[in-house]
């Protein structure tokens, strides 16, 4: 196939403003040239490929940044500033699927006009949504894109399908990892860690007040978006619980993400995924979740983690106590049964191929 991957609105790719979106775009687009397709990706100005996608094309545009969905309240309109980069990725997308032949677009932002656009055009736009339910506009339109053709969206897990009224069975595709970038840590230091963007949805307080408690250090990685917040949460724990290591690439994230005994993951909403749960498995690391969205989905107790009730600090403390009897060769080969790379570019393969109409479907091609 030939497709054109539309990249999130909310910044560049590299920056790490597009959270775990921008990860998803790097498995995706490296796991689908693997099997043999043609990409080009679609993104701000400024934006950087990794390596693994060298084999795609990169088209850029420049535009005022898209506020996120996630932190417009659920009751907000749609909005689109003036000179917005989402319209001018759309309106390139336009121009240019049909002149330059591609079998179908991908888009990966959760955002209205995406969503709205996909009944009315001719090139046929797939959806995998990054996010759970945070916007009626955006509960509306996914909503109405499902009635008109389901197949068009895919979704990272249950949990996350399962905050949107669909018609039928979703379609879950999970993620994938390339996990010869990730070194498997046998002997972890006496070190618990955090990984997130740091605002207030993604719970940060929980899991310092947790290692304030076991008189623990918490590492925590992640691009501070506010940060009277992170200053909040700093105040609120001993002085040294908490050491920030910012915003790392890969390499340098799961070389040190390695080395801790436990990742605690403490999300206030209901995370579509959680990425760095299973980078944390990746290293060997048990993770400390709470039963909510995507995490609760993906950590197996005693397998590769524990989980505990939701925004329960205490019960978190004595999970992240006890996760020293997880087995942590096990955490490793969870994701290798379950979120490889190859593995996910074969169920997005196979759900574009379901979904295109017959006169764009690659009739000879065998489907994983």
């Amino acid at each position: 196939m030939k497709l054109l991957v539309v990249s999130t609105p909310v910044g560049p790719l590299g920056s790490g403003r597009g959270g775990g979106v921008e990860l998803t775009l790097t498995g995706l687009v490296a796991g689908l040239l693997q099997r043999g397709h043609e990409l080009t990706v679609l993104a701000a100005q400024g934006s950087e490929l990794s390596l693994a996608c060298a084999g795609a094309a990169l088209w850029t545009c420049p535009g005022a940044l898209q506020p996120s969905c996630q932190h417009q309240g659920r009751e907000a309109p749609v909005t689109l500033p003036a000179g917005g980069l989402l319209a001018n990725l759309w309106r390139r997308t336009l121009e240019a699927a049909p002149r330059d032949r591609f079998d179908a677009v991908l888009n990966l932002a959760y955002d209205w006009l995406p969503f709205w656009l996909t009944p009315s055009v001719a090139v046929p736009i797939f959806h995998l949504v990054s996010m759970g339910s945070v916007s009626r506009a955006m509960d509306a339109v996914i909503i109405e894109v499902a009635a008109w053709d389901q197949r068009r969206l895919a979704f990272h897990t249950q949990a996350q399908a399962a905050d949107f009224s669909l018609p039928s069975r979703p379609v879950v595709v999970g993620n994938g990892f390339d996990l010869e970038a990730y070194s498997f840590c046998a002997e972890p230091e006496p070190l618990l860690g955090w990984v997130g963007r740091i605002a207030p949805e993604k719970g940060l307080e929980d899991a310092a007040a947790a290692a304030a408690q076991l008189g623990e250090r918490l590492a925590v990685w992640g691009l501070v978006e506010d940060a009277a917040y992170a200053a909040a949460v700093e105040a609120s724990v001993p002085a040294g619980t908490l050491d920030w290591r910012g915003f790392l690439p890969t390499a340098e994230l799961q070389r040190q993400l390695g080395r801790c005994r436990a990742l605690l993951n403490t999300p206030k909403w209901n995370e579509a995924y959680g990425n760095v749960v299973v980078e944390a498995m990746a290293c060997g690391v048990p993770v400390v979740a709470y039963r909510r969205g995507g995490p609760g989905e993906l950590v197996e107790p005693g397998v590769n983690g524990l989980l505990v009730e939701p925004d329960d600090v205490a019960a978190l403390t004595l999970a992240a106590q006890a996760a020293v009897a997880v087995d942590r060769r096990g955490c490793r080969e969870w994701v290798e049964r379950h979120a490889s790379r190859q593995a996910f570019a074969a169920r997005l393969e196979a759900w574009l191929q379901g979904g295109l109409p017959p006169s764009r479907t690659i009739g000879s091609q065998a489907v994983a």
